[in-house]
């Protein structure tokens, strides 16, 4: 369910408050999720009108994002990923991705994490973000580990075909966590060291559901740092908030013109 709305006044005194928030922080440590990428126009997973709110062609989506399922059926996987996951980079970065890698380059932002597959923080500009879920933009050989971008695989499926390795002929798969497997070790270390350490968190467009990654704003908050919380949806961390956001948009809208008006750190992290 929705958060209540809140009014001018309420926005503008928590706004004046992110802002020294922000200004102050040395180690910024940013986790993005679904919501950030539907102001580009891409459909979440879990809303009412999300990627799994209906069958496709009888069959559930989570069922056809199983790597089990994905092994048996790739003709499957690949005729429902054409029209979801194959034609990512018709879309845009949003003010929230454009925001975020201005931080970046002007040395406000660390490091940046998402669960979102779709390439369009990189499209932005951000250098240090680190996909979760992974991503789209690689793709490799199940059986050589060859890889593959998402420019050679992507007109191959939209072609209505499945992608084979060019060396060995095997079942190529995209880059992506699909259910059954585990995420990347590296990343989640890496997440726990940054959350572990930051002096502000910053979750943008996630209700926090989906563990593990939905624990990094506990590590901040558990070793002290303030956590912002910027979603339309309630979040199960909520009450560790020092800031609770309802319109994501709105937020980063007016973030993006004050951000523009900052000069860049001489000592970046």
């Amino acid at each position: 369910m929705k958060t209540n709305s809140e009014t001018f006044q309420q926005f503008e005194k928590k706004f004046s408050i992110l802002k020294p928030m922000i200004l102050h922080a040395k180690r910024m440590t940013v986790f993005t999720g679904a919501g950030v990428s539907t102001l580009s126009g891409i459909p979440d997973f879990r809303s009412s009108k999300g990627i799994y709110s209906e069958k496709w062609n009888g069959l559930d989506v989570e069922h056809i994002l199983s790597i089990s399922f994905f092994m048996q059926h790739p003709d499957v996987f690949y005729s429902w990923a054409k029209e979801y996951w194959y034609r990512l980079d018709t879309y845009e970065p949003n003010v929230v991705h454009r925001t975020l890698a201005k931080l970046e380059a002007k040395g406000y932002l660390r490091s940046l994490y998402t669960q979102n597959i779709d390439m369009l923080h990189q499209k932005a500009g951000s250098k240090k973000q680190y996909e979760v879920h992974g991503s789209a933009a690689h793709h490799y050989c199940t059986m050589c580990n060859a890889h593959y971008s998402y420019e050679q695989i992507a007109p191959i499926v939209l072609n209505g075909e499945v992608p084979y390795c060019k060396k060995c002929g095997s079942l190529i798969k995209p880059d992506i966590v699909f259910y059954g497997e585990n995420l990347n070790a590296h990343i989640l270390g890496r997440a726990y060291e940054d959350f572990s350490h930051t002096d502000l968190a910053l979750v943008l467009g996630s209700s926090l559901r989906v563990q593990p990654a939905a624990s990094f704003p506990m590590y901040a908050t558990q070793n002290g740092a303030p956590l912002v919380i910027v979603n339309s949806q309630q979040t199960s961390q909520d009450g560790a908030a020092t800031l609770r956001f309802i319109d994501l948009k709105k937020v980063f809208i007016a973030l993006e013109s004050w951000v523009d008006t900052l000069e860049a750190r001489k000592n970046v992290l």
